[in-house]
Formats: structure tokens, C-alpha cells, sequence
């Protein structure tokens, strides 16, 4: 499957950087749904630089797989900061990576409301010496809209990272 080419350009990117600085990758995926690896690995030689991915689309795979804290969850919503950032502490912990990127929102259609709106999403991206987390409200822009803008800014982050 070939990706929209912005975007495959953007993964190339990151693949580059990543093997440039020998380093490795995990994704942690609620709303994307394992977009963010799709795109990495849309890279021929992709497994020298990812791990994998993490699908942890419902509260219980988040706390399954990557050790996200029920009560965090419970206490902040799947939708929050401080749930990207343990999703993205606990998929480089699980993986043994020296990075992962994580994301959690709300695509829509539904499933917004007042305090967490269709377009909301969080971004975590750990490393060995801190997690930085990232906000945005792309708005109801639509469901594929706003998980392929997810993706991009995924990719920044990373990118981003490691300039």
C-alpha cells in the first residue's frame, strides 16, 4: 500500500535519523490504531529502526500491554496528558527501545464532549532521560483528517527529537 507521499517523505525522515543515531523505536496507538508504524514501515529497512508497535486502542490493552496505571485512567481519562506520557514510558519499557511515541484522542465521529472535543489528542515521546508530552485540537475536522494529521505530528515530534 502505498502512503501519500508527504507523508511517506516524513517517515523516511525519521527512519534516517533514527539509524543515523543507532538508536531504536516503539508507537503506543489509541486513536491511530497502528497508523504511526504503518508509516514507518510504508520505509524499506524499517526493522533496523522499530520494534514495533503497540495497538492499545481500549483502556484494558493499555493497561495489559504497555502497564498503564488503571487508576491514572480512571482518574485522569484516556484522553489526558498524563496517560500519553505512561503510554509512552511504558511502551519503551516493554520494548527495551531508546524511544517511543505515543497518542491518544478523540477522532470521532463521536465520543467528544465539552472537556475532551472530537479532534483532541494527546502525544507522548519518551527517552532514557525524560517524557515530553504534546497537545492538540485539530477539531472536528473529520475522522481520517484527524488521525492522518495524528501521524504528522507523530513523526515531528520524533524528528524533532532527535535533531
Amino acid at each position: 500500500m502505498r502512503i501519500d507521499p508527504a507523508l511517506y517523505d516524513l517517515a523516511q525522515a525519521v527512519n534516517d535519523a533514527l539509524r543515523a543515531a543507532g538508536a531504536t523505536l516503539a508507537t503506543a496507538e489509541s486513536c491511530t490504531g497502528g497508523l504511526i508504524a504503518g508509516a514507518i514501515t510504508a520505509v524499506p529497512g524499517s526493522s533496523d529502526i522499530l520494534y514495533g508497535g503497540f495497538v492499545t486502542y481500549s483502556n484494558a490493552a493499555k493497561t495489559a500491554m504497555i502497564g498503564v496505571p488503571e487508576d491514572l485512567i480512571a482518574h485522569h481519562g484516556a484522553v489526558s496528558p498524563e496517560v500519553a506520557r505512561a503510554m509512552a514510558e511504558g511502551a519503551r519499557r516493554t520494548a527495551q527501545t531508546d524511544f517511543a511515541i505515543a497518542v491518544t484522542g478523540v477522532a470521532g465521529p463521536g465520543g467528544g464532549s465539552l472537556e475532551k472535543p472530537v479532534g483532541l489528542v494527546h502525544f507522548g515521546f519518551a527517552s532514557a532521560t525524560a517524557t515530553v508530552h504534546e497537545q492538540r485540537r485539530f477539531g472536528d475536522i473529520g475522522r481520517d483528517r484527524v488521525r492522518a494529521e495524528t501521524v504528522r505530528v507523530a513523526l515531528r515530534m520524533v524528528l524533532e527529537a532527535m535533531a
